[in-house]
């Protein structure tokens, strides 16, 4: 009988090559996902909180009243 012998360094390789192939897929697929998305327009834009913050609006919402 032929027995296989694994020892620790090739068993850490192994475990390395799984979760890099794992994080690697999932990676690939998230981008996949995204240009989908932004082909079909499902992507949603957003809202910049700063876009319309101007002191001189406030100065002329006061002046106004």
């Amino acid at each position: 009988m032929n027995f296989l012998y694994f020892d620790p360094g090739l068993g850490a390789m192994i475990v390395q090559a799984v979760v890099a192939a794992a994080a690697g897929v999932l990676l690939f697929s998230k981008g996949v996902m995204y240009k989908i998305k932004g082909f079909l327009g499902l992507l949603k834009e957003d809202d910049d909180a700063y876009d319309s913050i101007d002191i001189d609006e406030k100065e002329d919402i006061d002046e106004t009243k």
